[in-house]
């Protein structure tokens, strides 16, 4: 399989397995009617809308911003799909692949619910970790692979080109 078909095969299998946990959680199981489930003392599901973009940053009340973030999802989306079909490394386009799944699943529950659902959230103690969903979590894989594509094959790569 080349790269850029296992970057299209990954985005879309976190795209379905994004969408599906969330249509489940809030159609399925009903869980705005159950919230908070704890599923461990250091882990509970529960609902949160977010109107922002990473870690609930730039939330936007408006139509006009919520817009605006979409169109600027959509814009990323579209710049990272071209440098994925061009990705010459299976990890890169993979790690792309876990990104564009990411952004478009978001990107979905922005234009049907004007929010990102988010549903998982860790905590110990009094220490609380963001709420995020299955999409935040491959966005966030997808970033860990391009930086260590970036940092350690990149100098590897090097080095058995120009030995």
């Amino acid at each position: 399989m080349t790269p850029a078909r296992l970057g299209a095969l990954t985005a879309l299998v976190t795209l379905a397995l994004d969408q599906a946990s969330k249509l489940y959680l809030l159609f399925g199981y009903e869980l705005p009617l159950k919230e908070p489930v704890v599923m461990a003392p250091f882990l509970e599901l529960l609902v949160v809308w977010n109107r922002g973009i990473s870690y609930g940053l730039f939330q936007q009340d408006s139509e006009l911003g919520r817009w605006a973030l979409f169109a600027v999802m959509i814009a990323a989306v579209v710049g990272l799909s071209v440098w994925m079909a061009r990705a010459t490394s299976r990890l890169l386009a993979s790690s792309l692949g876990l990104i564009v799944g990411g952004a478009i699943g978001n990107a979905i529950d922005r234009l049907a619910y004007g929010a990102v659902f988010d549903f998982v959230h860790f905590h110990v103690g009094s220490f609380s970790w963001y709420v995020f969903n299955v999409a935040d979590a491959a966005i966030v894989a997808g970033v860990v692979g391009l930086v260590y594509d970036s940092l350690v094959l990149d100098k590897r790569r090097e080095r058995q080109a120009n030995p």
